[in-house]
């Protein structure tokens, strides 16, 4: 059996002699009302209990949100290989500001407890660094949060972004960071992330390339499928199309049914999205509709209360192909978002 707790692990500067001491602070955390602590309590509970898996719910933003029990074996293997990587050994001080409902949260739970970190949670707000004046050597946060936090990254020493896609305009924001800074590759049922892509500094790359031990290879469809021994017994198949560069690295190029054909040609929204965040500063995704010449035709949905026409973006879409033109752009007050921040495309594109 896997060792669950470390001696040297610290929550909030607290130190523990034994499991039991845990158990008992995770208690008093479920107790209360603030914040995520109630989460954060019960999952230690749960990562202590006699049981060899823990059970974890998907967030919901490729399908409806479905529970999955995952071996503690397979997650203490992919939390070694993040602590690993990423060489955030004993003492390290890590920041944990997700919510600990989902993988990502649980996940720097279970590093911080069987590396023996010193860790800190807050609230997984916006810009978690404002409740501190202390630095850290590690967090891990989505894109929203890092966006609203440019100003107090120098907090930081190591920082991983998941949840979402790191935008062009994000990502060069980022090049003035100190901070070393790396996009994360990964879903509930590969245990959190599995590949990692440097989004500054000189290691700077498109590709993602694979945490050790994890293979890659494709389907008929260009669709990545995982392998990865150590945290899955089974290939893990996905619906993500991915330019193969080696045995170990990929190019994401976007999901599979979001792909768009467009008289003969495939669009894959996501490559466009990153084109457009440079000049979209709402929050945006590109869809499609039906059309009789084209068969499907690109559109763009807009988060404003304000009526915006394809007027508004002729400058912007000037950079793009005849295809990858949107034909029509609609605008709505709200878009539908999972619990963690993600948008619900579907969900968005049945409210215009």
């Amino acid at each position: 059996m896997v060792k669950l707790l470390h001696s040297k692990f610290k929550l909030n500067g607290e130190a523990f002699s034994s499991a039991e001491g845990l158990k008992e602070r995770a208690n008093h955390l479920v107790e209360k009302e603030k914040n995520d602590e109630p989460a954060i309590g019960k999952f230690i509970l749960e990562w202590l209990d006699e049981n060899n898996f823990i059970t974890v719910k998907t967030s919901g933003s490729t399908g409806i949100p479905k529970k999955l029990k995952l071996q503690k074996k397979h997650v203490f293997n992919s939390a070694e290989a993040t602590v690993n990587y990423f060489d955030l050994k004993e003492n390290t001080k890590a920041l944990l500001c997700l919510s600990s409902e989902y993988i990502a949260g649980k996940m720097m739970l279970v590093r911080a407890m069987t590396a023996g970190w010193d860790l800190h949670t807050v609230a997984p707000e916006k810009n978690p660094f404002e409740s501190f004046e202390d630095n850290f050597d590690f967090t891990a946060m989505v894109p929203y949060q890092v966006f609203h936090s440019l100003a107090d990254l120098h907090k930081v020493k190591k920082l991983i972004i998941g949840g979402g896609a790191v935008s062009r305009k994000l990502e060069k924001q980022l090049q003035e960071v100190s901070a070393k800074i790396s996009a994360t590759y990964g879903m509930t049922e590969t245990i959190s992330h599995i590949a990692v892509r440097p989004l500054n500094g000189i290691e700077k790359s498109s590709v993602f390339m694979a945490l050790p031990k994890v293979n890659f290879t494709q389907n008929e469809n260009n669709c990545l499928q995982i392998h990865a021994p150590e945290i899955s017994e089974e290939t893990v198949l996905t619906n993500d199309v991915v330019e193969l560069i080696s045995p170990t690295s990929f190019k994401f190029l976007g999901r599979i049914d979001n792909v768009i054909n467009t008289g003969g040609i495939k669009v894959h929204p996501e490559i466009l999205e990153e084109k457009l965040s440079l000049h979209i500063n709402q929050p945006f995704f590109i869809a499609s509709e039906k059309d009789e010449a084209l068969g499907e035709r690109v559109i763009l949905i807009i988060e404003s209360e304000k009526q915006l026409q394809l007027e508004d973006y002729s400058e912007t879409f000037e950079m793009l192909s005849t295809y990858e033109k949107p034909k029509k752009v609609y605008t709505t007050p709200q878009f539908i978002y999972t619990e963690t921040g993600k948008i619900l495309r579907a969900a968005t594109l049945e409210t215009i």
